[in-house]
C-alpha cells in the first residue's frame, strides 16, 4: 500500500525501537523512508512509573524505512482532546528480525 494518500496529513509512526512519533507526513519513498514535519515524540509511561508521560518536540524529522513498523492517520479532533501527559500504558516491545 502506498503512503502517497497520507502526504500533508497528520500521521502516527511506530518504530522498530518502540518510539511513537506524531507529525505531518511531508514525503515518503518506495523504501518507506519518511520525512515528518512538526514532529512530536510521545513517551507513554507504564502505570507503575512515578514519572509522568511526556511529549518531546523534534520538528523536522527523518525516519529510515527499515525502522518503520506502522504508519497510520491521526484523528486530529480526538488526538487534540487527549491530555497525553496523563496517559499511561504498557511499553510497546521492540521488533526482532530473524533470518
Amino acid at each position: 500500500m502506498s503512503l502517497e494518500g497520507y502526504i500533508n496529513k497528520k500521521v502516527v509512526v511506530l518504530t522498530c525501537d518502540s518510539r511513537t512519533l506524531v507529525g505531518m507526513l511531508l514525503s515518503c519513498d518506495q523504501m518507506t523512508n519518511l520525512v515528518l514535519g512538526q514532529t512530536t515524540e510521545r513517551i507513554i509511561r507504564p502505570h507503575d512509573d512515578e514519572e509522568p508521560s511526556s511529549e518531546v518536540e523534534h520538528g523536522l524529522y527523518i525516519v529510515r524505512g527499515d525502522n518503520v513498523t506502522v504508519v497510520g492517520l491521526v484523528d486530529e479532533e480526538l488526538d487534540e482532546s487527549i491530555n497525553w501527559n496523563e496517559v499511561r500504558g504498557a511499553v510497546i516491545g521492540g521488533v526482532k528480525h530473524s533470518a
